[in-house]
């Protein structure tokens, strides 16, 4: 597909498609993603997890024919983020609750995506309902190095020791800039906040260790992270254990910035319970990303959320239109809204007017 441009002139945007031109600097606009699939399981029981309800015979009646139109309508929500910057879907998103490669690869390659060409970073994990992050790829747009999976091991409350989700990074070129990501699915909220918060400061710990490793090895990184963290940006995760910034101007370039912060003190979100909104899916990144230091810089962030992914009528109007209803079948996408983050990086100075 070919990409097209984008105007920016004097603080007026006119989006036509994949790049950004202004009367001083032409931009090339990359989108970074982030999904939380709820539940995509094949058809197929496998012993090894707890998958028994997506099943034909199990409690969700999962069949073939519902896992293809669960297939189906993700496709097309991933094709639809970033529409507003002209039908540019994303470059790289990060996904959660996927259950093998194999439900990775008929989502990337349904006919929907396959013009974008993606690539697909996964391996089984040790979640105990076998559902794992991953990472999907235009492989136009970059191009994967290395990758590496951090296990998170954390004390039940018997004392045990629990796996949960771990946690990808992956390090590669985006338009000849090396650049590293991580993917998150932080501990959930089973057992409410407060008894569930050490799990989700565990993970954000490993989090810093992880950034805290790059750094060593790469002088001033650049690092996106994305994820489904259970915890909303204003959280002790972020605000206390990882002091996460929400002002550009008050950010220093080694420091981590949310731009989430604001949006949800908008009192937007990605997620809905009890008419409650919480965003716990979010976008963060380093410094050097959000001051302009670096020449892939952040733009700007948002929710995904255009009228075919809301649900439209009944008890849970104005929610993400999912695909179960307290155990009844609706047909929807799922319990979360997609959000993504644009950045822009300047391009040859040919394309400059000056």
């Amino acid at each position: 597909m070919n990409q097209k441009l984008l105007f920016l002139s004097l603080g007026l945007v006119l989006y036509t498609g994949a790049m950004c031109r202004g009367q001083e600097r032409t931009y090339l606009l990359r989108t970074i993603a982030f999904y939380n699939l709820e539940n995509l399981f094949d058809t197929i029981n496998d012993p090894e997890v707890l998958d028994d309800d997506y099943t034909p015979n199990g409690a969700y009646q999962w069949d073939r024919k519902r896992y293809e139109l669960k297939i189906e309508r993700l496709a097309e929500a991933i094709l639809s983020i970033g529409a507003e910057a002209g039908n540019h879907p994303p470059d790289i998103l990060g996904v959660c609750e996927a259950e093998n490669y194999r439900v990775l690869s008929d989502l990337a390659n349904h006919e929907i995506l396959t013009p974008f060409e993606y690539g697909i970073i996964h391996r089984d994990g040790p979640d105990e309902r076998g559902i794992d992050v991953a990472l999907l790829y235009r492989k136009g747009s970059f191009s994967p190095v290395s990758m590496k999976w951090h296990t998170l091991l954390i004390r039940n409350e018997e004392r045990y020791w629990e796996y949960t989700r771990e946690q990808l990074v992956v390090h590669g070129y985006m338009d000849g800039l090396p650049i590293y990501l991580l993917v998150n699915h932080w501990p959930s909220r089973r057992g409410g906040e407060q008894r569930s918060r050490p799990f989700r400061i565990a993970a954000a710990e490993l989090n810093l260790r992880i950034i805290d490793s790059i750094r060593k090895i790469t002088p001033e990184p650049m690092i996106i992270a994305m994820g489904d963290f259970n915890d909303n940006p204003t959280d002790y995760s972020f605000r206390k254990v990882m002091k996460v910034k929400k002002d550009v101007v008050n950010t220093g370039l080694n420091e981590l910035f949310s731009p989430m912060v604001a949006l949800f003190r908008e009192g937007v979100g990605s997620l809905a319970y009890r008419d409650s909104w919480s965003l716990f899916d979010q976008v963060y990144m380093s410094g050097n990303l959000a001051t302009g230091e670096k020449p892939l810089r952040f733009w700007k962030a948002g929710i995904h959320a255009p009228p075919n992914l809301v649900q439209k009528r009944g008890l849970y109007k104005g929610y993400p239109f999912r695909t179960f209803v307290s155990g009844r079948y609706t047909g929807g996408y799922s319990d979360h809204f997609p959000v993504y983050a644009y950045f822009l990086k300047e391009v040859n100075a040919l394309f400059r007017n000056d």
